[in-house]
């Protein structure tokens, strides 16, 4: 396999559609070695759900069949990759190529796992269009990369990615989680990060890759998150076991998890005759890997077996203490000299894999290697002679893989032209950069010679190769492990570490009880003003709704934003800036914010605004929260606000948790109506016809009267029309509060019944003693009895 650079994506996608909405995607990621499959209906004619995974997995390659297979009133993955993905290598391969009985055999003869540990006969008949995914995904890459993919060497997972809570492609931009909506802050040289850029400061790219997989798919299995909050508890309580870890893992290579596909993959063919520039290239990967494998297993012991927790007492049983990794250790001894380590400097890189090998193994090797030294010897030799004959005491040898060595020179040492010996002379900086006819011959040979050094070591590999392909599960369960160490401790740990005591706290989560956050701050905001004001949020069955009402630049944006985010780090397993949290597992994030026209799609801002406000009543359950701002304000007022209203009923009837931020005051009537509403506002006080904003929430609604008007007088509007506005809002009002009243007297003994059952329910989820409880319920049944509540 060629070797991925930096964060570039290295996953491979195949998609397949039927006229029944079904979508089947094969993932392959080249980087770990593993196949996500997914099969899904498509419920959203503009592929939501298939650009939510598309987002997710970032892919460099998508793979499709030629003929568009679409139902009626969808346009076909093919066109959607090519209006969308522009930017992403597409490939059309025949139909016949996607073949699921071919699939299924390659599923179950590659995966790590056993058949029967997978499901595949379950699965084989329900997810047969991600099978025929795969089939065409793995052909691609084994013809394309000229390898063959080892046996029992793949993590397969089925429909994975619908096993976390699902955030939407729409979403994760109005979160703001791996993106800032506004980099640079208006007013201000402060730069906005999004939540990834705040976590991200991960040392490994493969845990640079968890981290943003997490966000974009936070856990749902409360165990799951539990057990990475315990371990934070640990880190947390026991500085010198977090700062021990973290310098632990500076000992493991950056590229680790990069290794294992160098051992999932097999050359076609292996030949000592074999002998070429890009097979050489080939070869210093794999050599490289090698000795990336050899760091990384003598860092192993270094893993610190105190701890208490599961999750790194797991870590150091399972891993640490497993003798696969001594053996793999030992037979890599066997081959490869002691003193050989990673680097990073490319000429000593490139020295270490031309003596990766012990020496008196293969004699070509030896005389190659020969050649390799005698030529480095004689361009520094050279160096030394032109520092002599043409004075140049500052001539320095710098050396890159793409142009081996050459000369740098001060511009302030050249006196007048450089002599006509130096070719190739380019301005770097302060310093001239160039090469002679010499240095150049000399450079072909130094390669030729560590070309030849990486064929002949590898051809002397192979049988320890093949011994390492055989335990390649283990490696791939190392990669996993410290990929996942980086994330908590590099990342959470690090972050909650900086911050002064208590900011951050554990959440805690319950499968049925309230959303409950006190003190809650929006994570990213607060660590731009230094002033953030924290605020509440309490949602249970009993209250699903909140209207969040306000002037405008009150706050409610931010207050959406951040109830969101809250939720998000909590179970991805981090602790959360508020004061106390508890947390019903979410399984999907709907928002609907921001108002712009999609010149893509030739929508208006209303169109755009009512196809997400679709999408969200076609998906959500009773699980999702659902975050909605200014819904119904692209169009006219009447009709908007009826949008707005019969939404609001809809969700209700779904017992999802909804916050729904709005300027219309005359929602706050469906507090009036329905028990489970709550009306809440930002405070913001009128002082001379200014607003003074608190960002402070506060219970019910808050008129403050002409808010807009106010804000269109510091615009710039005309005294005379604002006047004339006060008095047309002043009627309509006046004929508002009437019916306000009437509903309040008509609905207040259903709604006293109601705050009793909020209450019991309350109590329901307490933790408190026997005692407390029934004092609490006697107090409830005094205050019911006296008209009290």
């Amino acid at each position: 396999m060629e070797e991925q650079g930096g964060e570039r994506s290295s996953i491979v996608i195949g998609l397949i559609e039927n006229r029944a909405k079904e979508v089947g995607m094969a993932a392959f990621d080249l980087r770990s070695a593993s196949v996500h499959l997914s099969q899904y209906i498509e419920t959203s004619s503009s592929y939501q759900n298939t650009k939510t995974l598309l987002h997710f997995y970032d892919p460099m390659v998508i793979i499709v069949s030629p003929n568009k297979l679409a139902p009626d009133g969808m346009v076909g993955v093919s066109e959607l990759v090519d209006r969308f993905y522009a930017s992403v290598k597409k490939v059309v391969m025949t139909r016949g190529c996607f073949d699921d009985t071919k699939g299924a055999v390659l599923i179950k003869n590659l995966a790590a796992k056993e058949p029967s540990a997978l499901g595949l006969d379950t699965y084989y008949k329900q997810y047969y269009l991600c099978l025929a995914a795969a089939a065409a995904t793995i052909k691609w890459t084994e013809a394309e990369k000229g390898v063959i993919v080892t046996n029992n060497s793949l993590l397969v997972t089925f429909n994975g990615s619908f096993d976390h809570m699902n955030i939407d492609a729409t979403s994760v931009q109005n979160l703001e989680i791996i993106e800032p909506l506004h980099p640079t802050l208006w007013g201000t040289t402060n730069k906005k990060r999004s939540l990834f850029h705040m976590l991200k400061t991960t040392k490994t790219i493969g845990g640079t890759r968890l981290l943003r997989a997490n966000l974009l798919q936070p856990l749902k299995d409360i165990e799951t998150i539990n057990t990475r909050l315990d371990c934070l508890d640990e880190l947390m309580s026991n500085e010198q076991l977090f700062f021990g870890l973290s310098q632990v893992l500076r000992k493991f290579p950056k590229e680790t998890d990069r290794v294992l596909c160098h051992f999932c993959f097999k050359p076609k063919r292996v030949t000592s005759e074999v002998v070429g520039a890009d097979y050489a290239r080939k070869s210093q990967v794999l050599i490289s890997s090698i000795i990336l494998l050899k760091t990384a297993l003598d860092a192993l012991p270094l893993l610190s077996k105190d701890a208490k927790c599961f999750l790194l007492a797991n870590v150091y049983k399972k891993v640490c203490q497993n003798e696969t990794y001594a053996s793999i250790r030992k037979r890599i001894g066997d081959f490869i000299d002691e003193d050989v380590l990673h680097a990073r400097v490319p000429f000593v890189a490139r020295t270490q894999q031309c003596f990766a090998l012990r020496a008196g193994i293969d004699g070509l090797l030896d005389i190659a290697r020969r050649t390799f030294c005698d030529t480095s010897e004689a361009i520094h030799n050279l160096a030394n002679k032109y520092h002599e004959e043409f004075k140049l005491p500052n001539l320095k040898l710098p050396f890159n893989n793409r142009q081996g060595f050459y000369f740098s020179i001060p511009q302030k040492d050249i006196q007048g032209k450089l002599p006509s010996k130096f070719i190739q002379v380019l301005k770097h900086g302060n310093n001239v950069h160039c090469s002679t006819l010499e240095l150049a011959s000399l450079n072909v040979r130094n390669k030729s010679a560590a070309a030849e050094c990486y064929v002949r070591t590898e051809v002397c590999l192979e049988e320890l190769l093949d011994a390492i392909r055989e335990d390649v599960s283990a490696l791939t369960l190392l990669a996993e492990v410290l990929c996942l160490l980086d994330m908590i401790v590099n990342s959470f740990a690090h972050i909650i570490s900086t911050k002064p005591v208590d900011r951050y706290t554990r959440p805690e989560f319950t499968n049925d009880g309230p959303l409950a956050i006190d003190a809650g701050r929006h994570p990213i905001l607060e660590s731009i003003h230094n002033e953030f004001v924290p605020n509440n949020i309490f949602l249970s069955e009993a209250s699903n709704m909140l209207i969040v009402m306000g002037p405008n630049m009150s706050g409610k944006s931010t207050y959406l934003q951040q109830v969101c985010l809250v939720v998000i780090l909590a179970q991805i397993g981090s602790y959360v800036p508020a004061r106390f949290s508890t947390i019903r597992i979410v399984d999907r994030i709907f928002t609907r914010m921001g108002t712009v026209d999609n010149l893509e799609s030739n929508s208006s801002t209303f169109m755009t605004e009512m196809r997400e406000t679709a999408f969200v009543m076609q998906n959500a359950s009773q699980r999702s929260l659902i975050v909605m701002d200014e819904l119904g304000r692209a169009t006219s007022s009447s009709d908007g606000f009826a949008i707005s209203w019969s939404c609001c009923e809809y969700l209700l009837s779904l017992k999802a948790y909804t916050i729904f931020a709005t300027h219309m005051e005359n929602l706050s009537e469906l507090a009036t109506i329905y028990p489970n509403v709550k009306t809440l506002h930002f405070h913001v006080d009128l002082h001379n016809n200014r607003l003074d904003f608190k960002f402070q929430l506060k219970d019910g609604p808050r008129h403050i009267p002409h808010y807009g008007l106010l804000l269109a007088e510091v615009a710039g509007l005309p005294h005379s029309v604002t006047e004339k506005a006060k008095s047309i809002t002043a009627r309509i009002i006046e004929k508002e509060l009437k019916r306000m009243e009437v509903n309040c007297q008509q609905y207040e003994q259903i709604q006293t019944v109601y705050r009793v059952a909020q209450q019991l329910m309350c109590l329901k989820y307490s933790s408190q003693d026997k005692g407390s409880i029934r004092e609490a319920l006697q107090n409830l049944k005094e205050s019911y009895l006296n008209n009290r509540l």
